[in-house]
């Protein structure tokens, strides 16, 4: 893979990685605000628990991205950015056009998906 593609990767990772901090800071606030929020009734606890999941839930998802985008950046870093970590073989562009954060090539994905791969 050339230097200006890697380059072009990285811009979208390191806004992709901004974005993530910024939305993790305001669901940790949001998650906060909804512990503070004095409820009446039972529903209102229903609710108030529900919203707590849901923000606790996609904090953890934006969290997980977030850490997948720090490593991807390692990678370029290191020079081992665009190779798949498992089998070494290189990404294919679409791939990484889709998710630059990808860590494994699209045969390798398949094999993690069906826990054949560690």
């Amino acid at each position: 893979m050339d230097k200006r593609r890697i380059e072009l990767y990285k811009k979208r990772l390191v806004e992709r990685r901004e974005q993530l901090l910024d939305t993790v800071s305001k669901t940790e606030q949001d998650g906060r605000r909804a512990d503070e929020e004095p409820t009446q009734d039972t529903a209102d606890k229903a609710s108030s628990s529900y919203t707590k999941e849901f923000l606790f839930k996609k904090s953890n998802d934006d969290r997980f991205i977030l850490q997948l985008v720090q490593d991807a950046l390692q990678r370029v870093k290191a020079g081992g950015y665009g190779f798949c970590v498992a089998c070494g073989g290189e990404m294919q562009t679409k791939r990484l056009d889709a998710v630059p954060w990808a860590r494994h090539c699209i045969e390798c994905q398949e094999k993690q998906e069906m826990g054949l791969l560690e």
